[in-house]
């Protein structure tokens, strides 16, 4: 499965990167997400509850980072185990380019699932991933940006 966009975050660069290395404000931005560790500057531990249809599981899963191109460019490598509901396995290229104070953020991702999730049908799966980082960015702009009084 593979997942790209491009998103629009009104914020300068240097205040997206560091929220995006920031636990609390993922732990806030991911969907479903109950714990976000973050053991060093490189790797974090999640436990997300999710619903795909009619699979619904607790994952645990780890994160790597690699941050040598940061805060211009950086990739992530994660897995992940929902038990009997299945596991995923991915990674992703992320771009971060200021323009009049406004950071566009691009990502390129691509993961692959086994178990119920696999079963479940790749229209179902790209869907569902897609309403999640939809989601994930929603909130991640607000925590980052959040609207003017």
């Amino acid at each position: 499965m593979d997942l790209a966009d491009e998103i629009n975050i009104q914020a300068p660069k240097d205040r997206v990167y560091a929220a995006l290395n920031d636990p609390d404000i993922l732990r806030q931005s991911i969907p479903g997400c109950e714990e976000l560790v973050k053991h060093s500057d490189t790797e974090m531990e999640a436990r997300v509850l999710l619903k795909i249809g009619p699979v619904k599981a607790r994952f645990t899963g780890t994160v790597t980072l690699d941050t040598s191109g940061a805060p211009d460019a950086f990739s992530l490598k994660g897995q992940g185990n929902g038990g009997t509901a299945g596991h995923a396995k991915g990674g992703a290229d992320v771009t971060l380019t200021e323009q009049d104070g406004v950071t566009i953020l691009r990502y390129e991702a691509h993961a692959d699932i086994g178990g119920k999730l696999a079963q479940l049908g790749s229209r179902l799966v790209q869907s569902t991933a897609k309403k999640l980082a939809s989601k994930f960015f929603a909130n991640f702009q607000e925590a980052v940006a959040p609207a003017e009084v």
